[in-house]
C-alpha cells in the first residue's frame, strides 16, 4: 500500500454538497491572510470546520429485520407522542416520535433509518426557530418522507433550525431505499424527527448520543412493554 492510499483512506470523506462552501471559505481565508496573519488564522479555522461539518463518514449499519436505526448524528432531544406533519398524511393520531437534535459540530448527512419504498415526499417552507424547541415540529421549515416497509409506514422529517438554511434531499418519490443509506442533508444545524406506530419497543432515552445509520433507535418487530408512559407533545 502506497504511503499517499494510506493517507486518503485515513481522511474523511466531504459530501460534494460541502465543496461550493469549502471553496468560498479557503477564498476568504486567502483574503483575509493578505490583510493580516492573525485574520487569516481565523479565516483558515473557519475553513477547516466548513470542511468538517459536510463530512461523510462510512457507517456499518445493522441490518436485522425490524430494527429503526438512527437518521442522524446528535442527540436524543425527545421521546414521547406527537402528530406527524399533516402533509405527510401518515396519521390523524399521535404517534410515537424520537427526535434527534443536531449541533453544527454533528456530522449532517441524513441516512435512512429503515429499507423501503419511499411513498410520500413533502416539502413545506417556515421559519427557523431554535430546531430544539418542540414547536419547531410546527412551525419550522421542513422535508419530510413516508417509508413503507413490509411492518409500517415509518415517518422521517427534516427540520430546519436556527443556523440552518436549506434542507438538501437525494431522494425522489417511488424509490427504494437502504437502512443505512443516505437520503439527504441538512446545513448549519438542525432535527430529525421520526414517527413509528405507538407501541414500538424504543431502545433509547433522552440525552443520548446516536451516530446516524449506526445506532438503534427502535425494534418493531417486538412490542413496547404496556405500562411505559410517552409524554404526549
Amino acid at each position: 500500500m502506497s504511503v499517499v492510499t494510506s493517507i486518503r483512506k485515513s481522511l474523511v470523506p466531504i459530501h460534494r454538497e460541502g465543496y461550493p462552501f469549502i471553496a468560498i471559505a479557503v477564498v476568504i481565508a486567502l483574503g483575509l491572510m493578505v490583510f493580516s496573519t492573525f485574520l487569516g488564522m481565523i479565516g483558515v479555522g473557519l475553513a477547516i470546520w466548513t470542511a468538517l461539518f459536510f463530512r461523510d463518514p462510512p457507517r456499518v449499519t445493522p441490518v436485522r429485520d425490524g430494527l429503526v436505526v438512527a437518521p442522524a448524528d446528535g442527540r436524543i432531544s425527545q421521546v414521547g407522542l406527537a402528530r406527524p406533519p399533516r402533509e405527510l398524511d401518515l396519521s390523524d393520531e399521535p404517534l410515537l416520535r424520537v427526535s434527534i437534535f443536531m449541533n453544527v459540530f454533528n456530522v449532517h448527512v441524513n441516512r435512512a433509518p429503515v429499507t423501503g419504498r419511499i411513498e410520500r415526499l413533502a416539502y413545506k417552507p417556515g421559519l427557523f426557530l431554535n430546531a430544539d424547541l418542540d414547536k419547531a415540529s410546527e412551525d419550522n421549515e421542513r422535508n419530510g418522507l413516508v417509508i413503507s416497509t413490509p411492518l409500517c409506514r415509518v415517518g422521517v422529517v427534516q427540520i430546519a433550525g436556527l443556523i440552518a438554511r436549506r434542507i438538501v434531499s437525494f431522494v425522489r418519490e417511488g424509490e427504494s431505499i437502504g437502512v443505512g443509506e443516505r437520503f439527504g442533508l441538512i446545513r448549519f444545524g438542525s432535527r430529525v424527527d421520526v414517527y413509528l406506530p405507538v407501541g414500538t419497543r424504543v431502545l433509547v432515552s433522552e440525552g443520548q448520543l446516536t451516530v446516524a445509520g449506526e445506532t438503534v433507535l427502535c425494534d418493531l418487530s417486538a412490542q413496547q412493554p404496556r405500562e411505559t408512559a410517552y409524554r404526549v407533545s
